[in-house]
């Protein structure tokens, strides 16, 4: 999957959580709001506010698609996606998230799809 495929795709499924998500659907999509989030610090910065709004309000548009993407690449390698909760676990629990996040998926269905 493409670079605007998977951008598309992750807004279209903004709160599906439920089906599979491949690896480069979930990368592109992370790599995307990651240029998001520096793109609006930087006009955050021009505007010399401290409240940070542009930031804020992209945070918030990407947040429940960015969930709802994780939980379906974990889905991929046939995690639940109450695995996500990890990351509330400060570097121990990042770990193993990042290891189910970066694996290959399950070739044949499992019990996610």
């Amino acid at each position: 999957m493409g670079f605007g495929m998977a951008i598309a795709t992750g807004f279209s499924k903004y709160v599906e959580f439920q089906g599979r998500a491949s690896r480069s659907d979930y990368w592109y999509f992370v790599l995307f709001c990651s240029l998001g989030s520096i793109a609006a610090a930087v006009v955050d910065s021009g505007l010399r506010n401290d409240i940070g709004v542009i930031g804020t309000l992209w945070s918030l548009g990407t947040a429940l698609p960015t969930i709802a993407l994780a939980s379906r690449r974990l889905h991929d390698v046939d995690r639940s996606g109450w695995w996500q909760l990890l990351w509330c676990i400060p570097i121990i629990g990042w770990i193993p998230l990042l290891i189910w996040l970066c694996s290959t998926g399950t070739p044949a269905a499992n019990r996610f799809g």
